[in-house]
């Protein structure tokens, strides 16, 4: 009678709990539900999407997300000018083409099931190349490649067919409100070159041809100290 009285306890005992299941993240094992409540790491990267200088940050970043991805809120703020404040078409240092290919990383963001859909569809691009970044066929390349259905998950309504004349991606509405705000980002933080890498909003480094302005370091382990010390910052007690 206590056996089955002490074992009833545990059982319910047991179907009250939170149970949280773990990854394996750089090395480190994380609680899914440990992180729920954190506050992460807000970290930019001033780009181009056609740039030399942004493929070589987003192919080091892609390094430093394998280390600290779940402490950290990516985000691609790229630059570009408009005519004037009502200006819907937005003028791009690498042509019409490199519009589009900011458009088609933003819009896929928006519409991907998760940030890790949206950096693989970037990857793709940039494994493409830089001069073939914006091109309608690469873009549903890489869709296929990064499991997004293109045209149900609405990111193909969102980058629009038609750019600058002929068909060509990016001349969507809602890709090209996508992209002004963006703008508007990169002014707020005043970021002028590509690449331009913020941690927690401070720019701690820009690469223009070769590292400029990195004080702290420019190496993945560079940048994955700085993160792991910015979020324990953000996240320390009071």
């Amino acid at each position: 009678m206590l056996r089955s009285i002490v074992l009833s306890t545990i059982l319910a005992s047991l179907s009250s709990a939170r149970l949280i299941p773990f990854v394996v993240q750089g090395g480190e094992q994380q609680a899914l539900g440990s992180f729920s409540d954190d506050v992460k790491v807000p970290v930019q990267l001033g780009v181009m999407s056609r740039c030399p200088d942004a493929l070589l940050c987003e192919t080091l970043f892609d390094q430093v997300n394998r280390e600290v991805g779940s402490r950290v809120d990516l985000e691609l703020v790229y630059i570009a000018k408009y005519d004037s404040d009502n200006s819907t078409h937005p003028e791009c240092m690498h042509g019409h083409d490199e519009c589009a290919g900011n458009i088609q990383q933003l819009c896929v963001k928006k519409h991907a099931e998760d940030l890790a859909q949206w950096w693989s569809f970037v990857q793709c691009q940039n494994y493409e190349g830089r001069l073939r970044i914006g091109l309608p066929s690469v873009a549903t390349k890489c869709a296929r490649s990064a499991r997004l259905e293109w045209e149900k998950s609405g990111a193909a309504e969102c980058v629009g067919e038609k750019y600058g004349g002929g068909e060509k991606s990016g001349d969507g509405q809602e890709g090209r409100l996508l992209l002004k705000k963006s703008v508007e980002t990169q002014q707020k933080e005043d970021i002028v070159k590509s690449c331009t890498i913020l941690i927690d909003h401070e720019k701690v480094c820009v690469h223009d041809g070769v590292w400029k302005d990195c004080d702290d370091g420019h190496t993945v382990n560079d940048f994955v100290r700085q993160i792991k010390s910015a979020y324990d910052r953000l996240n320390a007690s009071d």
